[in-house]
């Protein structure tokens, strides 16, 4: 009989604390589990900058009646080059090998073999642009029979992504404004900011903009501008 009467005591502890709200674990979540209320959208900007910087490739291919004298032919030659090109400024950090071939020479006509045919290639790079063309020139007096290019590129690009950005935040804030006004609630500070170059910048070539980097000698080289192009996705909280 005592420990029944020990029992309902306890029972009755319980009950009490229950209607007290004592000792009751609240709800996993709690208040956190109610939607953050916001206003999300996504702006686009861009930043117009023109190249400043073109990238070629270079290459000398000759021919020989065996491999190693297409060979030493083709090293001859490339060693002509690469002077050339360090003689019309180019540094030596901006010539880079790209690859090196011997193999059996092929008639273009009919496809049989003739003897063999050696390849080098170099990657050169011109930081300054209005230079192109003289570079181009003083490779092709020295033996160079290919040319791959230009790509045009722009030295600083980083500040240009960084103005992209600003724009592109700019935009997300009048969206967000608008869609405020019109549902007659005013933003807050903001909550979540997502970058988005949408797999990377894309240039975008206006040939309406052009800037000729050109020598009575060289070819033509059309700069161009280039049009970085940003997103971001914007939360603005509500107040």
């Amino acid at each position: 009989m005592k420990g029944l009467r020990i029992s309902g005591v306890v029972l009755l502890v319980l009950v009490a604390a229950a209607v007290a709200g004592v000792g009751i674990p609240e709800t996993a979540g709690g208040a956190e589990s109610s939607p953050i209320q916001g206003i999300t959208v996504t702006g686009t900007g861009t930043a117009q900058a023109a190249p400043n910087e073109a990238q070629f490739s270079l290459g000398v291919t000759t021919k020989g009646s065996n491999a190693r004298e297409a060979l030493a032919a083709n090293s001859a030659r490339m060693e002509r080059v690469i002077a050339a090109l360090k003689s019309a400024g180019v540094s030596d950090k901006d010539i880079k090998t790209q690859d090196v071939s011997v193999g059996p020479g092929y008639d273009g006509e009919n496809g049989s073999t003739s003897g063999y045919a050696a390849r080098n290639s170099v990657s050169v790079r011109v930081r300054e642009l209005d230079r192109s063309s003289a570079v181009l020139d003083a490779a092709s007096r020295a033996g160079a029979n290919e040319v791959y290019g230009p790509s045009l590129t722009r030295s600083n690009r980083e500040a240009y992504e960084a103005k992209a950005l600003e724009s592109a935040f700019g935009n997300a804030r009048k969206r967000a404004e608008a869609l405020a006004d019109a549902a007659g609630v005013k933003l807050g500070r903001v909550s979540s900011i997502v970058e988005g170059f949408g797999g990377g910048p894309q240039p975008m070539w206006e040939s309406a903009r052009t800037a000729k980097a050109e020598t009575a000698v060289g070819s033509p080289i059309e700069a161009g501008t280039e049009e970085i192009q940003a997103s971001v996705t914007v939360t603005f909280a509500i107040e």
